[in-house]
């Protein structure tokens, strides 16, 4: 587990209550040696796909926590909703435009290591709304949608203005 961009919280902390309820929302996930190898795919400019994913995931976490909804779905959605394995500026894929085709793929990988729920499959699925033409059903895939821009958002500003 690592920083989350934006944030002072170390989700390695688990005397923080929130990364420890966080953690453990994800934890069969984030040990997946499948779903680790995200570490090898630049997601925006510096930050890995993993990272992104972990941003995704925590920030839907806390915001669903916020408003009541299914926290525990948002989170383990936004770590699964770009789980992929190739580089899209490099390798075209057979279901087509990247963009519409990424989140179908990252559904079926999904599943090849958990079981699904129905929110964690439409946050998957719908998170690329509006590029998607069916839009999001439920409000947890709503948010994991708009966090997800804002998080590419912010991923690429601060590795924009990073002088390391």
């Amino acid at each position: 587990m690592q920083k989350i961009i934006g944030l002072k919280v170390d989700l390695r902390d688990f005397s923080n209550a929130l990364a420890f309820e966080f953690y453990n929302c994800v934890k069969d996930l984030i040990s997946n040696k499948k779903l680790l190898e995200l570490d090898n795919f630049t997601q925006h400019i510096k930050t890995s796909r993993l990272q992104h994913s972990i941003n995704v995931a925590y920030y839907s976490f806390i915001v669903c926590k916020f408003f009541g909804l299914d926290y525990k779905s948002a989170a383990r959605a936004g770590l699964l909703h770009d789980f992929y394995l190739y580089d899209w500026r490099e390798q075209k894929q057979p279901e087509g435009y990247h963009a519409k085709a990424h989140p179908i793929i990252a559904k079926r990988n999904a599943q090849t290591i958990t079981n699904l729920n129905k929110i964690e499959e439409n946050c998957i699925l719908r998170h690329m709304c509006p590029l998607t033409p069916i839009p999001p059903k439920y409000a947890e895939s709503i948010i994991l949608s708009i966090i997800d821009k804002y998080c590419a958002s912010f991923e690429v500003i601060m590795n924009l203005f990073d002088k390391k």
